[in-house]
């Protein structure tokens, strides 16, 4: 089901950057589940067009926008300056701050990206199940990929690193079972980049919102079609949007795409 006939779409985002939202996940603690997603481009056209998307947006704890690039173009077309809170930023920060005997789950990534962060970050407690290829479509996968996470609980922060809208997917499931508990965050690719398997464009290409073309370069095969055919589409679909940017301290204020 699609819902590329409507207008007026809303999604609300928390308006937090890295190290404000860092001290939130800080306090979050263990006596409860929930999940963090990280909109980019991809996502926001994906949650335009697919209902079954939303409803996973709509029970996250926290949307953090994760993409330079959108920023600048909300700043540009609605005068909005939106703080950006780069998934890859952030999972760099929060196993900065988590302490050795503190439990992480790593679901995605292979065995020795699991052993470079615990030895990078100190991790004595680090739990790690990459599930097999396609495992969202066959529902004993997805249990038993549930079933770790849970087995782990509670957990400071469990990383979710399979892909969208797998990952969300699996904290979705994991909120309505009620029986883990601890901060999850759906981080895509951010583990790559952690441990040398992606390299992050340059810090000035990064801060210009360029970091989008720099892995277009580094991979046009994987990427091109995202990049140059999909991903134009949200120039026409953010007129039809209505983002409501939030924060826990203020007052949030409220805008429509222009259009």
């Amino acid at each position: 089901m699609t819902g590329s006939g409507q207008t007026g779409l809303r999604l609300c985002i928390d308006d937090y950057d890295v190290q404000e939202f860092a001290d939130i996940a800080a306090r979050f603690g263990e006596q409860k589940f929930g999940y963090v997603v990280t909109p980019n481009v991809d996502h926001l056209i994906r949650y335009h067009d697919e209902t079954s998307f939303r409803e996973l947006y709509a029970h996250a704890a926290y949307v953090l926008l994760d993409s330079r690039f959108l920023a600048y173009v909300l700043r540009l077309t609605s005068g909005v300056r939106a703080r950006v809170c780069p998934g890859s930023d952030l999972s760099a920060v929060l196993l900065g701050t988590a302490q050795p005997e503190d439990t992480v789950v790593l679901i995605g990534g292979s065995d020795e990206q699991a052993q470079q962060l615990r030895v990078r970050f100190g991790l004595r407690h680090l739990a790690h199940y990459n599930p097999p290829m396609g495992f969202i479509r066959d529902a004993r996968a997805v249990e038993s990929c549930l079933q770790f996470i849970e087995a782990q609980s509670p957990f400071r922060f469990c990383l979710l690193a399979v892909g969208s809208p797998q990952q969300e997917t699996v904290a979705r499931e994991l909120a309505r079972r009620g029986a883990a508990r601890g901060l999850a965050l759906c981080i895509g690719a951010s583990i790559n980049f952690l441990t040398g398997v992606e390299r992050r464009a340059p810090p000035w290409m990064r801060r210009l919102g360029l970091e989008w073309l720099f892995r277009l370069l580094s991979d046009p095969g994987r990427l091109a079609a995202r990049y140059l055919l999909r991903g134009p589409r949200i120039f026409m679909l953010l007129p039809r949007m209505r983002l409501h940017f939030r924060r826990a301290t203020a007052s949030a204020a409220e805008i429509s795409s222009p259009g």
